[in-house]
């Protein structure tokens, strides 16, 4: 099976008022389809990822990404058939589904462009000036991901205010509005969600041949590294999305345990259990059916593919006797599709009523060495007074 690169799929609409037109920057990872580009996408993933966590020096990036290209390589093409990931198939799908529902309601003054962190020719930089060049300049910025962490909307961020930055012409910002959608692990449409798909997915494949006591659910979280010097990990929402989601199943299913989906990278302590240990604790328990449920991720990847095979794979040697069904992320579901446009609804509502911004980027490096002159002035009127200096800066 050969991978041909996707083709944008953004159709242009006619150029209308800038002012009343809102653009969707629907941000995802984004996944390679052609084994020649693991190299690139795993430099570029290191640069925005690792560097949040792993004490590793920047110069070792470039190798190191090549040593990891040959390990997918051998992962992806050789032990999994020349697996391509069905990642970005699925988000295109989210993106046109998503642009739908918001057309019927705000027609063509609102537009869905899709971003990944690590793919071109999606790129923050490449979309926005697409974007730009469309005469857009109100900016919903919407990470689809579950959880807020430095590793999921926090590179979102990143990126795209350094592509803002690249595109400044001097002169008033062409961006007259921006918006942002955080993570939905709490919102209860989600969570109703995912646990009505495994009650059906027990209803239908298991409960004819295991009892509820005897069904056990693995929720998978995306692994988050304990310490992300200082940044947000992503922990605290993936633990409450978890006891969300297990409060609407434990009443009919006892066995419910978090398995974190973890990268395990040496030297860095992981979130705990892993899905492995948590599958097993519950096997122990008396479990003779498994569902491993994706909750912390929205759209397929390798990782609630590959991963979860993986997984099963091993626990089928030691417990050939259970039962294991591997569930999808909600993906395309049209019911996830239509509450991810609704989350959307009141943020382009507030773009299109409010006065756009007029900022003038030039004026920050102004600002920022008036600011300094101006403390250092202010420091030093109040030595000697740090009680006053210290309520005043509080």
């Amino acid at each position: 099976m050969v991978a041909t690169p996707e083709k944008p799929q953004q159709i242009t609409s006619p150029r209308t008022g800038g002012n009343d037109r809102v653009a969707v920057l629907l941000m995802g990872y984004g996944e390679v389809e052609s084994y020649e580009d693991f190299a690139n996408y795993n430099e570029q993933a290191l640069n925005l990822l690792t560097a949040k966590f792993a004490p590793v020096p920047t110069w070792v990036y470039p190798s190191l990404a090549k040593l990891l290209a040959m390990f997918d390589l051998h992962e992806w093409g050789h032990t999994h058939d020349n697996f391509i990931s069905p990642h970005n198939k699925i988000f295109e799908q989210q993106r046109a589904g998503i642009e739908k529902h918001l057309q019927e309601k705000w027609g063509e003054r609102v537009q869905v462009f899709k971003v990944y962190n690590f793919c071109a020719p999606f790129l923050a930089e490449q979309v926005l000036a697409d974007i730009k060049a469309q005469g857009f300049d109100k900016l919903l910025i919407y990470p689809l991901l579950v959880v807020d962490s430095i590793f999921t909307s926090g590179i979102a961020v990143e990126q795209v205010n350094r592509a803002l930055t690249q595109l400044t012409d001097g002169g008033e910002h062409w961006v007259k509005g921006q918006r942002y959608i955080p993570s939905f692990y709490n919102e209860p449409d989600y969570i109703d969600l995912l646990a009505r798909m495994v009650e059906e997915k027990i209803a239908k494949d298991l409960a004819v041949a295991h009892l509820p006591s005897q069904t056990g659910i693995v929720l998978m979280n995306h692994g988050c590294p304990h310490k992300a010097k200082g940044f947000t990990s992503g922990i605290l929402e993936s633990e409450a999305l978890y006891e969300r989601v297990r409060e609407k199943l434990i009443y009919k299913y006892p066995l419910i345990s978090v398995g974190w989906l973890n990268h395990q990278t040496p030297l860095i302590e992981w979130t705990q259990p892993n899905v492995e240990l948590a599958a097993k604790n519950l096997i122990g328990l008396g479990a003779t059916a498994l569902v491993m449920m994706p909750i912390g991720f929205a759209t397929e990847n390798h990782e609630t593919i590959l991963d979860v095979h993986h997984i099963v794979h091993n626990l089928k040697r030691t417990s050939p006797h259970v039962t294991y069904v591997e569930m999808p992320c909600v993906n395309d579901n049209p019911d996830f599709l239509r509450m991810a446009a609704e989350w959307a609804n009141p943020q382009i509502e507030a773009l299109l009523a409010e006065t756009s911004l007029a900022v003038n980027p030039q004026l920050a490096a102004v600002q920022a060495s008036h600011h300094h002159h101006h403390d250092h002035e202010h420091h030093h009127h109040h030595e000697g007074h740090s009680h006053s200096a210290h309520s005043h800066d509080h």
